[in-house]
Protein backbone atom coordinates (compact mmCIF):
# COMPACT_ATOMS: atom_id res chain seq x y z
CA UNK A 1 0.00 0.00 0.00
CA UNK A 2 1.53 3.61 -1.22
CA UNK A 3 1.42 6.00 1.85
CA UNK A 4 2.31 9.05 -0.02
CA UNK A 5 0.15 11.64 0.64
CA UNK A 6 -2.53 12.36 -2.32
CA UNK A 7 -4.76 14.84 -2.34
CA UNK A 8 -8.20 13.89 -1.25
CA UNK A 9 -10.12 15.41 -4.36
CA UNK A 10 -8.77 17.18 -7.35
CA UNK A 11 -6.54 20.22 -7.18
CA UNK A 12 -5.54 23.01 -9.87
CA UNK A 13 -1.95 21.68 -8.95
CA UNK A 14 -3.11 18.53 -10.37
CA UNK A 15 -4.01 19.15 -13.37
CA UNK A 16 -2.44 20.68 -16.47
CA UNK A 17 -4.82 23.48 -18.21
CA UNK A 18 -5.85 22.27 -21.23
CA UNK A 19 -7.68 24.78 -23.90
CA UNK A 20 -11.46 23.94 -22.99
CA UNK A 21 -10.56 25.15 -19.45
CA UNK A 22 -8.92 28.02 -20.16
CA UNK A 23 -11.16 29.31 -22.40
CA UNK A 24 -14.18 28.42 -20.28
CA UNK A 25 -12.60 30.46 -17.84
CA UNK A 26 -12.08 33.29 -19.78
CA UNK A 27 -15.61 33.07 -20.71
CA UNK A 28 -16.24 33.82 -17.03
CA UNK A 29 -14.17 36.47 -16.95
CA UNK A 30 -15.00 38.00 -20.03
CA UNK A 31 -18.74 38.30 -18.38
CA UNK A 32 -17.49 39.86 -15.45
CA UNK A 33 -15.59 42.65 -17.56
CA UNK A 34 -18.63 43.16 -19.64
CA UNK A 35 -20.90 44.16 -16.64
CA UNK A 36 -18.22 46.09 -15.42
CA UNK A 37 -18.03 47.54 -18.61
CA UNK A 38 -21.70 48.29 -18.76
CA UNK A 39 -21.03 50.67 -15.51
CA UNK A 40 -19.06 52.87 -18.01
CA UNK A 41 -21.33 53.01 -20.59
CA UNK A 42 -24.16 54.19 -17.90
CA UNK A 43 -21.85 56.68 -16.68
CA UNK A 44 -21.29 58.04 -20.08
CA UNK A 45 -24.51 58.16 -21.52
CA UNK A 46 -25.94 59.60 -17.48
CA UNK A 47 -22.78 62.55 -18.01
CA UNK A 48 -24.40 63.47 -21.60
CA UNK A 49 -27.55 63.66 -20.39
CA UNK A 50 -26.11 66.02 -17.84
CA UNK A 51 -24.47 68.23 -19.53
CA UNK A 52 -21.36 69.66 -21.11
CA UNK A 53 -19.62 69.80 -17.99
CA UNK A 54 -20.33 65.81 -16.76
CA UNK A 55 -19.84 65.03 -20.51
CA UNK A 56 -15.89 66.79 -20.62
CA UNK A 57 -15.40 65.23 -17.71
CA UNK A 58 -15.97 61.37 -18.98
CA UNK A 59 -14.46 62.28 -22.21
CA UNK A 60 -11.19 63.33 -20.73
CA UNK A 61 -11.15 60.12 -18.70
CA UNK A 62 -12.38 57.67 -21.65
CA UNK A 63 -9.48 59.11 -23.89
CA UNK A 64 -6.91 58.84 -21.81
CA UNK A 65 -4.89 55.49 -22.37
CA UNK A 66 -5.99 54.22 -19.47
CA UNK A 67 -9.11 54.58 -20.79
CA UNK A 68 -8.34 53.71 -24.10
CA UNK A 69 -6.90 50.54 -22.81
CA UNK A 70 -10.50 49.81 -20.55
CA UNK A 71 -11.99 50.19 -23.66
CA UNK A 72 -9.81 47.81 -25.63
CA UNK A 73 -9.96 45.11 -23.03
CA UNK A 74 -13.96 45.73 -23.09
CA UNK A 75 -14.15 45.38 -26.73
CA UNK A 76 -11.92 42.22 -26.53
CA UNK A 77 -14.26 40.83 -23.96
CA UNK A 78 -17.31 41.80 -26.03
CA UNK A 79 -16.15 39.69 -29.38
CA UNK A 80 -14.72 37.20 -27.17
CA UNK A 81 -17.83 36.26 -25.22
CA UNK A 82 -20.11 36.90 -28.40
CA UNK A 83 -17.71 34.14 -30.27
CA UNK A 84 -17.63 31.71 -27.63
CA UNK A 85 -21.46 31.50 -27.01
CA UNK A 86 -22.18 31.12 -30.75
CA UNK A 87 -19.43 27.80 -30.14
CA UNK A 88 -21.50 27.03 -27.41
CA UNK A 89 -24.36 27.25 -29.51
CA UNK A 90 -23.36 24.66 -31.70
CA UNK A 91 -22.38 22.09 -28.75
CA UNK A 92 -26.01 22.74 -27.23
CA UNK A 93 -26.84 21.26 -30.45
CA UNK A 94 -24.54 18.42 -30.38
CA UNK A 95 -22.04 19.71 -33.10
CA UNK A 96 -18.41 19.81 -32.37
CA UNK A 97 -18.49 17.63 -29.19
CA UNK A 98 -15.03 15.84 -29.93
CA UNK A 99 -11.86 16.59 -29.14
CA UNK A 100 -10.67 17.38 -32.38
CA UNK A 101 -13.13 19.83 -33.26
CA UNK A 102 -13.59 21.54 -29.27
CA UNK A 103 -9.84 22.47 -30.11
CA UNK A 104 -10.26 23.75 -33.53
CA UNK A 105 -13.63 26.15 -32.50
CA UNK A 106 -11.23 27.15 -29.70
CA UNK A 107 -8.71 28.44 -31.83
CA UNK A 108 -11.51 30.16 -34.00
CA UNK A 109 -12.79 31.62 -31.53
CA UNK A 110 -9.63 33.37 -29.66
CA UNK A 111 -8.26 34.50 -33.79
CA UNK A 112 -11.85 35.63 -34.34
CA UNK A 113 -12.17 37.73 -31.25
CA UNK A 114 -8.84 39.28 -32.05
CA UNK A 115 -9.15 40.12 -35.36
CA UNK A 116 -12.55 41.32 -34.82
CA UNK A 117 -11.59 43.24 -31.92
CA UNK A 118 -8.61 45.06 -34.21
CA UNK A 119 -11.04 45.70 -37.17
CA UNK A 120 -13.60 47.67 -35.04
CA UNK A 121 -10.60 49.78 -33.69
CA UNK A 122 -8.91 50.22 -36.96
CA UNK A 123 -12.42 51.12 -38.33
CA UNK A 124 -13.41 53.56 -35.47
CA UNK A 125 -10.28 55.31 -35.94
CA UNK A 126 -10.52 55.33 -39.43
CA UNK A 127 -13.47 56.93 -39.13
CA UNK A 128 -12.32 59.94 -36.88
CA UNK A 129 -9.84 60.38 -39.56
CA UNK A 130 -6.72 59.25 -37.24
CA UNK A 131 -5.58 56.55 -39.60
Amino acid sequence: MDTRERPLSPHLQVYKPQLTSTLSILHRITGVALSAGTLLLVWWLIAAAMGGGAYTTVQMVVGSWIGQLMLFGWSFALFYHLCNGIRHLFWDIGKGLDLPAAYRSGWIVISSSIVLTLCSWAWGYSSMGVL
